[in-house]
């Protein structure tokens, strides 16, 4: 058996394509217990998630957290479920359905969008072998986390790569690193929120809550803490919040290590003690709805503020499959794949047709095979 993956014999002539990878962190195939330990054994056994040396994480991971915690997780994913099964799934599907329909639109020569979750389904592997079917001989990766972090951009670039050094023909990759700070985005956020002020009144305070992480990354050099940091302040200027009016603020904590503060859950209970009435919570650094916005934030959240004295809390939906998320992120795209020939404005289908035909015509005079 071979050893890395391609085809029998090389096509001469064979059309190719551009190929994108969206990805996005990934979910249980079923609010059960079953599924959610299989999710989180994935998850959590990836070094760039949890740093703990791995002999002794092994032993706390199935000897404690996947005995203990998929069968709560398991009950907070039947809140959220839909019938079109889970929130990140579904939502995903429709912004790389809308992607795929913008960017046949927008490029002149053959792309191809596939959808990839770090852990389940439908895995890298699958997405990026069903590129190679396709002949992706360039391919674009475009993780959907604005915010860069070790635990989760460069994870998805480690399985990429490693799924990668299987294949005996490499594509040209390029990847997306971040966009915390790009105009578009900021411009989306803004609109989001001003749009939900539009049909209530703007409340006393407006909390930017991101995905937690330890302190320690930080302290080791993970940007992520300064890239939510600032794609909060360009947000609340946009809006023209003064300094009072909005925080930033870090959710979805676990184990027992510090992690980034404030903790949303603390800070919305302080709030509603101390006499605040109204809060609008918005999470930027999640690109589509899921168990820690939808349940974590607009369920758990809201009654701990509510409980604690508030008056009520809003849950401002993530970009989704929002139009101008969607125009934010074929913007985004169309600059890191410039100078790929499908993407440039002088591709011609059939000079490109001619290209290959003659050159098929030429190596098999010369005796090469079909």
């Amino acid at each position: 058996m071979p050893k890395f993956v391609g085809e029998e014999n090389y096509t001469h002539g064979a059309d190719e394509s551009v190929g994108i990878l969206v990805v996005n962190l990934g979910t249980p195939d079923a609010p059960t217990a079953a599924a959610v330990r299989r999710y989180l054994g994935e998850f959590l056994w990836d070094p760039r998630v949890v740093e703990i040396p791995r002999p002794l994480w092994w032993l706390i991971l199935n000897g404690l957290v996947l005995t203990t915690r998929p069968a709560k997780s398991a009950e907070a994913y039947k809140r959220v479920w839909t019938e079109e099964g889970s929130p990140l799934l579904a939502i995903s599907r429709k912004q790389t359905d809308a992607l795929s329909a913008r960017l046949k639109g927008e490029f002149p020569g053959p792309v191809n969008v596939e959808l990839g979750m770090r852990y389940g389904e439908p895995s890298l592997a699958s997405a990026l072998e069903k590129l190679r079917g396709l002949n992706a001989r360039r391919i674009l990766v475009l993780p959907l986390y604005p915010q860069y972090s070790a635990t989760t951009t460069a994870s998805v670039f480690d399985e990429v790569t490693r799924i990668l050094q299987k294949w005996r023909w490499l594509p040209e990759m390029r990847f997306v690193n971040q966009y915390h700070d790009e105009q578009a985005y900021i411009n989306c956020l803004a609109n989001s929120i001003k749009e939900a002020w539009a049909e209530r009144q703007q409340p006393e305070k407006l909390l930017f809550s991101f995905h937690g992480m330890p302190k320690q990354f930080l302290l080791a050099g993970d940007p992520y803490h300064c890239q939510c940091q600032k794609t909060a302040r360009l947000v609340a200027e946009q809006l023209e919040l003064t300094d009072s009016q909005w925080l930033v603020s870090f959710q979805s904590l676990f184990g027992k290590a510090e992690w980034l503060k404030p903790y949303t859950q603390p800070t919305l209970e302080e709030w509603g003690k101390s006499g605040v009435k109204s809060v609008d919570v918005v999470c930027p650094g999640f690109s589509a709805d899921c168990l820690e916005t939808l349940e974590e934030i607009a369920m758990l959240n809201k009654e701990f503020f509510e409980g604690a004295g508030g008056d009520s809390l809003h849950y401002i939906p993530a970009l989704n499959h929002r139009d101008d998320h969607i125009d934010m992120l074929v913007n985004l795209i169309k600059r890191h794949s410039q100078g790929w020939p499908e993407t440039g404005s002088v591709w011609d289908d059939a000079e490109a047709k001619a290209q290959r035909n003659g050159s098929l015509q030429r190596a098999t005079q010369m005796g090469a095979e079909k």
